[in-house]
C-alpha cells in the first residue's frame, strides 16, 4: 500500500458505523484507521505493532462533552470534602482541622466538593474558624457555583465584600454580616487570592487530569469554559494547554470553550461582521486548531446551580419559598452576548439549568437564527437541566443540542429532587425525551462536580435512580446502547467532529477502549464495575491494564 502501518489490532470491535457495525481487525496508519478485517490482516507483516484483544469487546473511545479539566486537575491537590466519605458537618470540620495542622500559619486551606444537601447544611463560619486555627479557609461547593470562606479569608478579601456584584451574592445574616457563603460571581472575591495561576501549574493540572481520563477509557474531552469569568484559571489558560501538549501531557483530544467574558464589540470591516457581532482577539472563533487541540464553542453562563438553589426557575424552589434563583447577568446583556457571538461566527454553548433560563436561552437562539440563519449551527444548551414540554418542542424545532449530565441523577439527584419537588423532577435532566424529539444526545459528566468515569454515567443514564435508591424520572431512562453512543458519537456531533471521531470507520481517528465486559450484556447496576482494560488514542495504547 506504500504507507507505514503503525499497528494491527484484533478484537471484537463495535464500530457504531451503519456501513460496518462490527469488525474483527483494524489497521492504523498516521493515527487513523486504514483497513478492516481481511484487508487489515493482509498488512500483518508490515505492521510495526500487533495486539490481539481476544474476545474482549472494543468500542469507540469515550468522549466527555462537558467537563472541567483544569479545575479537576487542580482539585486533585485540594482537600476532598465529597460525600461519601464525609457524612456530616462534624466530619467536614474534622477534615479541615486535620489539613490545617499540616499547613503553615496563615497558609490558605482549600477544600472542594462539599454538598450541603448531604451534610445537613452549609458549614458555619465560627466552626470553620475554630477548625482552621486562624488560617484562611476556602471550601468549594460540589456544584462549583458556591464557595464557603471563614473569617480569616473574609479579612483577606477586605472592602471588596461591600461592592455590588452582578450575577452573584455575598450572603449575609439578619444583622448584615457575611455568613461566609459566596454565590456565583461573588466567588471571584476569594478566587483573587490565588488567581491567576501560572501556565506551568495549569499544564501540570491538565496532565494529571489526562492520566485519570485514559485509565477510564476517555479519548476526547471538552473543557467547558476557560480563560475568563469566574470559571477561568488564567487569561493564558489556552497557552497552558499548548504547553501541556508540548511537554507530552496532552494525552486525550481536547476541545476548549472560551469564556464569553473574553468577547466584545469589534471594529472590523463591514463585510466581516454583522452589526452587534462579539468576537475575541484576532477574530478567533470556534473550529481553530487540529484533532488534538481546538477551540470549540464560546461559553455563556445564563444561570447557576440547581442543588445550590441559584439557577433561574419559573417558580420557587420546592424547599426555599421566595427563591427562584437568578440570571448571572442582566437579561439584555446576556441576549447581546449570545446573539453577538452567533453573528461573529461562534458556536454558542449556554449554561442554562433552571426552566426559566432554558426558555430564555431558546428565545435568544431563536432571535440569533432569525438574524443570521445557519442550517447546521449546533447551538448548545449546557445542562438543559429543567426543560418544560414547551421548551422541549422549541429545542427540537430549533435543532439545538442539549448537553445534560446523567451522572447528576446518580450522585446529586436526591438534592435535585428536594429542590424541585415530585412534579417538576420529571422535567429534570431528560434523556429519552430529547431522543424522541429528534435531538442528538451527547454524554458528559461536568467533572469535578461529580465523579466523571463514563461507565458511571452510562449506568446512571439507564438506571435513573439516586444515591438513596429513589427513582428519578424513570421514564427518561434510555438503553445501554443509546447511552454508549451518546458518550462517543453523540459527543462528537456536539463538537462538530463526527467526521473524524465517535465511531470506528475508514479514515476515522483510531481512538478506542477495550472493556472487560460488554455493558449491554450485564445488569445495568454492574456496568460501573466493568474494568477498562486498555485505551488507545491516535492508534497507540496510552493505558493498558491487561498486563502487570
Amino acid at each position: 500500500m506504500g504507507v507505514l502501518v503503525e499497528a494491527l489490532y484484533r478484537g471484537q470491535f463495535n464500530c457504531w458505523d451503519e456501513r460496518r457495525p462490527r469488525a474483527r481487525a483494524l489497521a492504523v496508519s498516521a493515527g487513523r484507521i486504514i483497513a478492516f478485517d481481511d484487508e487489515a490482516e493482509s498488512l500483518e507483516k508490515e505492521a510495526a505493532r500487533k495486539e490481539d484483544f481476544g474476545s474482549r469487546p472494543v468500542f469507540p473511545g469515550f468522549h466527555d462533552a462537558h467537563c472541567h479539566t483544569t479545575g479537576f486537575g487542580i482539585g486533585l491537590d485540594e482537600l476532598d470534602l465529597s460525600s461519601p466519605p464525609l457524612g456530616s458537618l462534624d466530619s467536614l470540620y474534622q477534615a479541615v482541622a486535620a489539613r490545617a495542622a499540616s499547613l503553615a500559619p496563615g497558609e490558605l486551606l482549600v477544600g472542594r466538593g462539599y454538598d450541603q444537601n448531604k451534610l445537613g447544611g452549609h458549614p458555619e463560619i465560627g466552626r470553620l474558624d475554630a477548625a482552621a486555627g486562624g488560617r484562611p479557609v476556602w471550601l468549594k461547593h460540589t456544584s462549583g457555583h458556591l464557595s464557603m470562606v471563614n473569617s480569616a479569608a473574609l479579612e483577606l478579601i477586605g472592602p471588596a465584600l461591600d461592592a455590588e456584584i452582578g450575577g452573584g451574592a455575598v450572603v449575609r445574616d439578619e444583622q448584615g454580616r457575611p455568613t461566609g457563603l459566596l454565590q456565583e460571581r461573588a466567588q471571584s472575591l476569594v478566587q483573587r487570592l490565588v488567581l491567576p495561576r501560572s501556565t506551568s501549574e495549569l499544564a501540570r493540572a491538565i496532565a494529571r487530569a489526562h492520566e485519570v481520563y485514559v485509565e477510564e477509557g476517555i479519548t476526547s474531552v471538552c473543557d467547558a469554559g476557560i480563560a475568563g469569568g469566574w470559571i477561568g484559571q488564567s487569561p493564558l489558560e489556552l497557552a497552558a494547554y499548548q504547553l501541556a501538549r508540548e511537554e507530552g501531557g496532552l494525552k486525550v483530544r481536547s476541545t476548549v470553550m472560551l469564556s464569553a467574558d473574553l468577547l466584545g464589540p469589534v471594529a472590523a470591516h463591514g463585510d466581516d461582521f454583522a452589526e452587534e457581532a462579539r468576537a475575541t482577539v484576532a477574530g478567533l472563533r470556534s473550529g481553530l486548531g487540529d484533532e488534538w487541540l481546538r477551540i470549540g464553542p464560546v461559553k455563556v453562563f445564563a444561570d447557576g446551580s440547581l442543588i445550590g438553589r441559584t439557577c433561574y426557575m419559573e417558580e420557587d424552589f420546592a424547599d426555599a419559598a421566595g427563591n427562584r434563583g437568578y440570571l448571572q447577568a442582566p437579561a439584555e446583556e446576556l441576549r447581546a452576548t449570545i446573539i453577538g457571538a452567533h453573528l461573529a461566527g461562534w458556536q454558542v454553548a449556554t449554561h442554562a439549568i433552571g426552566d426559566a433560563a432554558v426558555s430564555f436561552t431558546l428565545d435568544c437562539y431563536a432571535e440569533a437564527l432569525a438574524r443570521l440563519p445557519k442550517p447546521d449551527h449546533r447551538l448548545r444548551i449546557e445542562h438543559c437541566g429543567v426543560t418544560s414540554d414547551r421548551s422541549l418542542r422549541r429545542l427540537a424545532d430549533l435543532a439545538v443540542v442539549p448537553v445534560p449530565q446523567g451522572r447528576f441523577v446518580g450522585e446529586i439527584g436526591d438534592g435535585m429532587a428536594r429542590a424541585l419537588g415530585p412534579e417538576r423532577a420529571r422535567l429534570a435532566y431528560r434523556m429519552a425525551s430529547f431522543l424522541r424529539a429528534g435531538a442528538v444526545l451527547p454524554g458528559s459528566s461536568d467533572r469535578p462536580v461529580v465523579r466523571g468515569a463514563p461507565l458511571l454515567g452510562i449506568a446512571d443514564m439507564v438506571l435513573r435512580s439516586t444515591e438513596s435508591g429513589e427513582e428519578f424520572a424513570p421514564e427518561e431512562a434510555i438503553s445501554v446502547e443509546e447511552a454508549m453512543r451518546a458518550y462517543s458519537a453523540g459527543s462528537a456531533f456536539a463538537e462538530r467532529c463526527e467526521s473524524e471521531r465517535g465511531s470506528l470507520a475508514l479514515g476515522q481517528l483510531a481512538d478506542f477502549v477495550v472493556l472487560g465486559e460488554d455493558p449491554r450484556r450485564v445488569a445495568p447496576g454492574e456496568i460501573p464495575a466493568i474494568p477498562v482494560l486498555a485505551t488507545a488514542v491516535h492508534g497507540a495504547l496510552v493505558a493498558d491494564r491487561r498486563r502487570p
